[in-house]
């Protein structure tokens, strides 16, 4: 007989608060929570900014579990590579296995790294706080280093390691940092404000190999030139966490094909979330996508778990489709940016709605003349948004 258990495969924030809302939907039965980190859930985007510029350590991120998740059993340190959905079992590496009676797919993602040949020691990813813990200590006064990536996780770690004196690089094939979810105007704008903190960039360029024996002393561009190294942060993107999900005959093109009540492929048993998670959001479209933001975790974990204890308890589940507003935020220096709605999805119809583009500014992103998401960036900027931001939610 299978065990009355809802298994969670993935201890960071979404799989806490998957445990936390199943409580909350009325599950009373068992709840483990597996993951591969040795640590109890914690908060990840602090990693590249304050906690990475600070001391870092467990207690500054980590999450305080509500008190109904007390009886929640955590199996931390041991990786899950396997899953018989048939079964409803999961395989740990040790080889014993877990049965279920529901299944959350929290399992999240994790870096892409360089494939160019050269050294191992002294390239870093921004993950885990592991992770974070190394980094910052091959950071300081006078440390050369060359962040290739100018996303949100490159240029949030580019000005953490430029604030702590570090000498920084930026390297990305893209004519502007963050110019994919941002835009070409909001992303110069930032560009600017990298460049008045001392941050140098090599814009519309790749890494041809590392150098360095044992450890990282450098890095050749694609059109030959060497840029001096002693650190490397390697934030070209991430890979969704779902090899131990294969041979199910699911599709995991890129994460976790959900319907819209986050079930995975239909199956009332599994459900997923987080940015592992890939569902159509009707707000905009039927295409289903990945959503890598901090509230993501937190609203799929309460659509997802209603699905699953309406399910296990075998009553009528009518919800609505999962239809989030998407929020990101990025500290970069002293100052705040503030993203609502989707505005990876404008046609290219970015229009300044408030401020200027080198002061606080508010900027919409439209598609066919439809608000698809509003970046605000600035104290003043951020305080006059809101009235966007009910435009999105309307």
């Amino acid at each position: 007989m299978t065990d009355r258990r809802v298994v969670v495969v993935g201890a960071s924030m979404g799989g806490l608060r998957a445990a936390e809302q199943l409580r909350a939907a009325g599950w009373t039965g068992g709840i483990t929570v597996v993951g591969d980190e040795k640590h109890m859930p914690y908060n990840r985007p602090p990693l590249s900014k304050d906690v990475l510029a600070g001391e870092v350590s467990h207690a500054a991120v980590a999450f305080r579990p509500r008190a109904s998740c007390a009886d929640v059993d955590w199996r931390l340190g041991d990786a899950v590579v396997g899953a018989d959905l048939t079964a409803r079992t999961v395989r740990f590496a040790g080889g014993d296995s877990l049965s279920y009676a529901g299944l959350v797919v929290a399992t999240g993602l994790r870096p892409r790294r360089l494939t160019c040949p050269g050294p191992s020691a002294g390239r870093h990813v921004v993950r885990t706080l592991d992770d974070a813990q190394a980094l910052r200590a091959a950071l300081g006064p006078g440390r050369r280093v060359v962040v290739v990536g100018a996303g949100f996780i490159g240029c949030e770690v580019a000005a953490t390691a430029r604030s702590l004196g570090a000498d920084v690089t930026v390297v990305a094939p893209e004519a502007e940092p963050m110019q994919r979810p941002l835009g070409t105007e909001l992303g110069a704008a930032l560009r600017r404000r990298h460049l008045a903190h001392g941050v140098r960039f090599e814009l519309g360029r790749t890494v041809g190999h590392l150098v360095g024996e044992e450890r990282v002393r450098g890095i050749v561009l694609d059109d030959g030139r060497e840029l001096p190294a002693d650190t490397v942060v390697e934030a070209v993107g991430s890979i969704p966490n779902t090899e131990w999900l294969a041979d199910n005959g699911l599709d995991l093109g890129d994460g976790v094909r959900c319907d819209a009540l986050l079930r995975v492929e239909s199956r009332p048993d599994v459900v997923a979330v987080g940015d592992v998670a890939r569902f159509a959001n009707p707000r905009y479209d039927d295409v289903p996508r990945r959503v890598e933001h901090w509230s993501i975790p937190t609203d799929s974990a309460k659509h997802a778990a209603r699905t699953l204890a309406a399910h296990l308890a075998g009553v009528a589940h009518d919800a609505s489709a999962f239809a989030p507003l998407p929020t990101f935020w990025s500290d970069q220096y002293e100052e705040r940016l503030q993203s609502f709605g989707a505005p990876g999805l404008g046609g290219g119809d970015v229009r300044l709605l408030e401020g200027e583009w080198d002061g606080d500014c508010a900027v919409g992103y439209y598609r066919d003349g439809e608000l698809m998401g509003v970046v605000a960036l600035g104290g003043k900027a951020i305080a006059l948004a809101g009235k966007y931001r009910r435009e999105l939610v309307a």
